[in-house]
């Protein structure tokens, strides 16, 4: 997972509305302790966004096609 370097549709909608508002921020920022999706040091904010497939979302979450096996045992 740490590979994969993809943007959710939750995260992106996040973002160009805190950009709209005035909001400057960082993406992922490595300096910070668990790298959050969003932050904003001048305010001292930490965003991370977990989407559905992290929840086991029955509507909108989804089941990856490679190793399908694990991914069954762990939800």
């Amino acid at each position: 997972m740490k590979a994969i370097k993809s943007r959710s549709q939750l995260e992106d909608t996040v973002s160009k509305a805190l950009w709209r508002e005035g909001y400057r921020f960082r993406k992922n920022d490595k300096t910070l302790l668990g790298k959050p999706d969003i932050s904003i040091k001048k305010y001292k904010v930490a965003i991370f966004i977990d989407s559905c497939f992290w929840h086991g979302c029955p509507l909108h979450g989804n089941m990856p096609e490679s190793n399908r096996e694990y991914w069954k045992k762990s939800s």
